[in-house]
């Protein structure tokens, strides 16, 4: 799937910072998640306001995202992700330096947080645009694989705040952060292919072309999922399973590594076959596995067997949405990719805040599954009514080479 004429098309160590950025800020990024169980046995929290808790990093770094966007094509992503960077270090070490112990505090650090799950808008953009249209999605797969810092933060930030607690996690998860820093710091570049800047009103003029709003719903459902899930699973097998604080991480880390490795995947197969095909099969995979899911089945195994289906599916779609995205947007790029992935955050959050509710007022989380499993077929319907025209029509936007 890597090729050698790949290798060449781009720049590699930008891609690698890329992808780098972006996977310790998704480390972060779920961090509360991660430490949800923990966190609640000290302030006391409601199913509601740990759903709240976990769920307002996602939101944060939806509404960013937008703003990150649009500063990638003003001032250009390396700035843009050098000054996110310091922001989310800085309010890191500051919430262990105080010694953060109150809800509201926490709540004002998923704030910040969310300056991490920007980068979102800053990583896609600085890797896609050294890459030709043939290549974006398995390019843009690898700098999205970053997803997979999900994974570090379920795995090895429980056990950390079991020995150390859960504020002193906030030092540790600090200098790996500062050593991206550094790495990104010495090898990203911005590539030579900068579109020129434009005045602000003219970045949201994409809103009035219909398919910036079907890219925003189908991400909002594939990435939406994913990091819904990403947040919610610790606190999910701890209160559905009885499972401790750091075997819930353990499972949570398993399901979340699996929607996270396929993401290239998703992008890879979506260069072959084409991303409107590519995602008709994700949504309906991830639609039955969120469905089965609901029922809240008692036997462990198979309740995370679904799950990681799920994980898959939604992993895979969001390669296969941004294979589709440039060749529709790539003036537009930055911009787009901050409104799609606004969009994907205003999902999880979604998830994440109603699965919170859904248990506290019927004591399972049966209703807010339901709901997503309902969007997910909802995407495929808005899919079947697009691809003729997409497929037909946007060789005028120089999708020559690449298959939709």
């Amino acid at each position: 799937m890597i090729s050698k004429d790949f290798l060449k098309a781009g720049h590699a160590p930008t891609l690698f910072s890329a992808f780098l950025y972006f996977d310790m800020s998704f480390m972060v990024w779920v961090l509360l998640g991660a430490l949800g169980v923990q966190i609640t046995a000290t302030l006391g929290l409601t199913p509601a306001e740990k759903g709240f808790m976990v769920a307002v990093p996602i939101l944060a770094g939806a509404v960013l995202r937008v703003v990150n966007g649009v500063l990638v094509d003003r001032i250009g992503p390396k700035m843009t992700g050098t000054v996110g960077q310091l922001i989310v270090i800085g309010g890191l070490l500051a919430a262990w330096l105080f010694n953060i112990h109150s809800y509201m505090s926490v709540l004002g650090l998923g704030v910040v947080l969310g300056v991490a799950g920007a980068s979102f808008a800053v990583a896609l953009p600085l890797a896609s645009r050294w890459y030709p249209p043939k290549y974006q999605g398995i390019a843009l797969g690898i700098a999205g694989a970053g997803n997979s810092g999900t994974v570090f933060a379920s795995l090895f930030l429980p056990t950390l705040a079991k020995t150390y607690g859960w504020t002193t996690v906030f030092a540790f998860v600090a200098i790996p952060l500062i050593l991206t820093f550094i790495v990104y710091q010495i090898f990203a570049k911005d590539s030579p292919n900068q579109p020129a800047p434009k005045k602000t009103a003219e970045y949201f003029s994409v809103l009035k072309q219909v398919d910036a709003w079907w890219f925003m719903l189908f991400y909002g459902v594939s990435f939406g999922g994913f990091v819904g899930l990403s947040s919610s699973l610790n606190i999910y097998f701890n209160t559905q399973y009885g499972l401790a604080p750091v075997t819930a991480g353990l499972f949570t880390a398993f399901c979340v590594f699996f929607g996270s490795i396929v993401r290239p995947v998703g992008g890879g197969l979506a260069d072959r076959i084409g991303g409107i095909r590519t995602l008709s099969i994700m949504y309906s995979i991830a639609g039955v596995a969120l469905l089965l899911m609901s029922l809240g089945l008692g036997n462990i195994l198979l309740g995370t067997l679904f799950i990681v289906t799920a994980m898959v599916a939604l992993g895979m779609a969001n390669g296969a949405v941004f294979q589709l995205v440039p060749q529709r947007f790539r003036a537009e790029i930055g911009v787009m990719t901050g409104l799609v992935g606004m969009c994907g955050g205003i999902g999880g959050f979604y998830l994440a805040a109603s699965m919170g509710l859904s248990k506290q007022m019927t004591g399972s989380y049966m209703a807010s599954l339901l709901i997503f499993a309902a969007l997910a077929f909802i995407a495929l319907i808005g899919l079947t009514l697009v691809k003729k025209t997409w497929r037909t029509t946007w060789h005028v936007y120089g999708a020559l080479d690449a298959k939709i």
